[in-house]
């Protein structure tokens, strides 16, 4: 479970371009459910999602994560949390032109200190699971827009995350190649991650994976565009 208790986000404070990108957002996320955030450009979904992510910090708030706080943790336990507990599916993929897609995949892991054959046996059994094995030599930059998805997908699950954070994952991808990342989302969650989504397109958020839509508008859960399936599960903690 993931608690967001009173979470603000000012970029700039006390400047003049001062920007409030989250603004006393009070969510509970279940485990093992798929949640997307949705909202139009600059509503602080990506913030939100980089909060939770332990890739920034909040300016105010606190942050639950399976019981624990974690806002007030020094930067060498929440690299540890993030190496250990979350997988990053980037918008723009990331991944690093002039190396192999093997390399792109087991590059997180690195740190980790495993040994090279066992690291190896796992990221072509996750290349081969998303049908890219025959690619495992090839640099990335020769690969195309749903190759390179799955990648950063199999990228992602390397270091056996719970929970997946995917930011407009279908951003560049064609229809097919969304519903298709529908699919691969699909059997994440039968395998029982928490999955975080932020997105604006409805390939995904009218998904019948999707458990919770949040709606964020300036900033701010956006409560009177809350849809009925949201309304059963979405709990804002009051008074926290």
């Amino acid at each position: 479970m993931i608690t967001l208790a009173n979470v603000r986000k000012i970029f700039n404070q006390a400047r003049p371009n001062e920007y409030t990108a989250v603004d006393g957002v009070s969510l509970q996320l279940e485990e093992h459910d798929v949640t997307v955030f949705k909202g139009p450009s600059g509503s602080g979904k990506t913030t939100l999602l980089s909060l939770v992510g332990c890739m920034a910090r909040p300016t105010s708030g606190r942050i639950h994560l399976l019981g624990r706080e974690i806002t007030s943790l020094p930067e060498r336990f929440l690299t540890e949390i993030r190496r250990k507990t979350f997988g990053f599916i980037f918008q723009q993929f990331h991944l690093i032109k002039g190396i192999s897609v093997l390399d792109n995949v087991m590059l997180p892991a690195y740190p980790c200190g495993e040994r090279l054959s066992v690291l190896k046996e796992r990221a072509l059994h996750l290349l081969d699971l998303f049908n890219v094995s025959q690619k495992a030599h090839t640099r990335v930059e020769w690969l195309s827009g749903g190759e390179a998805q799955r990648v950063a997908i199999a990228r992602a699950l390397i270091n056996g995350p719970s929970i997946i954070i995917a930011d407009e994952p279908t951003a560049h991808l064609d229809s097919m190649h969304s519903h298709e990342l529908v699919e691969i989302l699909r059997g994440l969650k039968n395998d029982r991650k928490t999955i975080l989504i932020a997105s604006h397109d409805p390939i995904i958020y009218d998904s019948d994976i999707v458990d919770k839509v949040v709606h964020l508008r300036d900033g701010k859960v956006d409560e009177g565009d809350t849809g009925p399936r949201t309304r059963g599960h979405l709990q804002l903690l009051k008074g926290r």
